[in-house]
């Protein structure tokens, strides 16, 4: 019976080695806080949201400075084709030769449209801030999840381990009972059944944590490395504040309700803009410079051609058929539907911070009753071993506190990585608390 499971360990070990199933070792070993900074920096998510706020950001630099006054350098010739008089064929030139070379100030004295953009871009910027902090969350969400996926896959294959060791010992329990003519063949046979089913569970465990790595080296790096092991860190202490104090926070620093605010603000100013259509605009120009036939501070009878000149234009709109009013309409609807979605976002964050809270709640209450129960089913099978030795009860029982066990271990582990992972959605609606 040696010699088959013997068999039977090594031909395992070389299928993994042969099928290249077995990871390398691991040249990396990242805590929690480094894989964070790590998605942080090759999630292509958060990337694009972020660039989308560096967008809004010149969006917003651009609309600020059409309100500020603008020089301009101008510099020109115009020739036109004389023909005997001052001004040469075509009347509306000033001469032959025409020499333009002048710094012109532009600024809009009254230029409500503008001014509202401004607002506008300012709004627009926050919605794209907002939205990179709503990225952030969801993708520390993702990483805790596939992290302590990864953790519990990592301790799901030690429990594999030492549920075969415990098989192992006990298949050699019911060997040597046999041997001495206190058992049944029957007890060997199933011992040995319970082996196999040991060892494809560590070949399964083995498999689930290599696909956990796989998928988790997606988010951490640059390119494809599987290289890599995570910290357990499953039963370092994480305190659940409050419900009072989550809403106090999710109130205070949720990315979605401030999106949708800064998006009513946005819209509340896309009226003002409408309507901007219908009031008059001001606006100056300061030259200062040379306009003249010849290109010379004086002319041929020593006239100053160097000089300044102001214009302002007022531009007032008498009709347009409508449009602006359509827009005045449309831009009233758009606000409408901002806060249509600011109210769902608002019910739909009590919503959820509720059910968040309750869930962590609940998996935190849960994780002391799951702990009792695997230091009870360790408890269970060593008296199944010894009653068992003894005479006293059957191979099922063993076998059957034995599946117990297992089941405990893995629950308790499930039971950890579940409340760190309703921590972690909590923490996309409140923040790190």
């Amino acid at each position: 019976m040696q010699r088959i499971l013997s068999t039977l360990c090594l031909a395992l070990a070389a299928a993994g080695v042969a099928g290249g199933q077995t990871p390398p070792a691991p040249a990396l070993t990242l805590t929690l806080e480094d894989a964070l900074k790590r998605a942080h920096e090759n999630a292509q998510q958060l990337l694009s949201a972020d660039l989308a706020a560096r967008i809004a950001h010149e969006d917003r630099v651009q609309t600020k400075a059409a309100l500020l006054p603008a020089v301009t350098w101008l510099n020109g010739y115009v020739y036109t084709q004389p023909n005997g008089t001052d001004t040469g064929i075509f009347v509306a030139n000033n001469g032959p030769h025409e020499y333009i070379n002048m710094a012109n100030v532009h600024a809009d004295i009254y230029s409500p449209g503008k001014r509202a953009d401004y607002q506008m871009a300012i709004a627009a910027e926050a919605v794209a801030r907002a939205k990179v902090d709503i990225a952030r969350r969801g993708l520390d969400a993702t990483v805790v999840q596939n992290y302590y996926g990864m953790v519990v896959a990592q301790r799901k294959v030690a429990n594999a381990r030492r549920s075969l060791d415990e098989v192992r010992q006990f298949l050699d329990i019911t060997q040597k009972q046999e041997a001495g003519g206190e058992t049944a063949h029957s007890d060997v046979v199933k011992a040995m059944i319970q082996t196999d089913q040991r060892l494809r569970d560590l070949q399964d465990a083995q498999l689930n944590l290599d696909k956990a790595r796989v998928g988790f080296a997606v988010f951490l790096f640059p390119d494809f490395r599987q290289d890599f092991a995570v910290v357990d860190d499953l039963d370092r202490e994480t305190a659940l504040p409050t419900f009072a104090d989550t809403e106090g926070l999710a109130q205070k620093n949720n990315p979605d309700i401030r999106a949708a605010e800064a998006n009513v603000n946005q819209e509340s100013y896309g009226i003002k803009s409408a309507r901007s259509g219908l009031l008059p605009t001001l606006s100056v120009d300061y030259f200062f410079g040379l306009d003249g036939l010849r290109y010379a501070i004086h002319d041929e009878f020593g006239n100053r051609q160097v000089g300044s000149s102001v214009v302002a234009n007022l531009n007032v709109p008498v009709w347009n058929w409508g449009s602006v009013r359509s827009k005045m309409r449309q831009a009233e609807f758009r606000l409408q539907q901002a806060k249509v979605d600011l109210s769902l976002t608002q019910r739909q964050l009590l919503a959820n911070l509720n059910s968040f809270y309750l869930e962590a709640q609940s998996a935190r209450l849960q994780i002391a009753s799951l702990k009792h129960s695997l230091d009870l089913s360790e408890e269970s099978l060593k008296l199944t071993l010894l009653r068992y030795q003894a005479g006293e009860v059957t191979v099922l029982e063993v076998v059957d506190a034995q599946s117990t066990l297992i089941a405990a271990r893995n629950a308790y582990d499930d039971g950890l990585s579940r409340y760190r992972l309703a921590l972690a959605a909590l923490q996309t609606l409140t923040g790190v608390f």
